[in-house]
């Protein structure tokens, strides 16, 4: 099995009542519906926090300045197509002083904005009723840890 090193960011957004922002999307191997906040891989010449402050506008169109520095560092790793993806991954905070702010939801199919300006914003206290899982599925403590902050 070929091993790679991915790193990569997420950003966890806490809006004014304390919701989260989560896309969904499906896994490429096995179509399951996840959760997960926005984010990628780092590009090379940028910095974690430069990158998750990109990936937030790209995805989301939501201001990136609100990206703080502070980060959670999260060991991954995952298996796909007979690769293993390994690496940390950083988790950052975006907070907001409004609630469930507007989104232009950048580069996405048109459904895709529509549900996620419909359906994207959760309760903490709502992760355990979520259709399917969560990613990673510690996303819980790791939303813990940033909101208070």
């Amino acid at each position: 099995m070929e091993t790679f090193h991915r790193p990569a960011v997420r950003v966890i957004c806490f809006d004014a009542d304390g919701r989260v922002l989560l896309m969904n999307w499906r896994d490429p191997h096995d179509g399951a519906r996840l959760w997960e906040p926005p984010g990628g891989g780092i590009e090379e010449g940028e910095t974690p926090l430069e990158t998750a402050r990109r990936e937030l506008a790209e995805e989301t169109g939501l201001d990136p300045a609100r990206v703080s520095e502070n980060f959670i560092d999260v060991h991954r790793e995952a298996q796909w197509k007979g690769r293993l993806f390994t690496g940390n991954e950083q988790f950052f905070a975006a907070h907001y002083d409004t609630a469930r702010p507007a989104l232009s939801a950048a580069g996405l199919m048109p459904y895709e904005v529509e549900e996620l300006l419909g359906h994207a914003w959760v309760s903490p206290t709502d992760f355990p009723t979520l259709p399917d899982r969560l990613e990673p599925p510690h996303l819980a403590a790791i939303v813990a840890q940033l909101y208070s902050k």
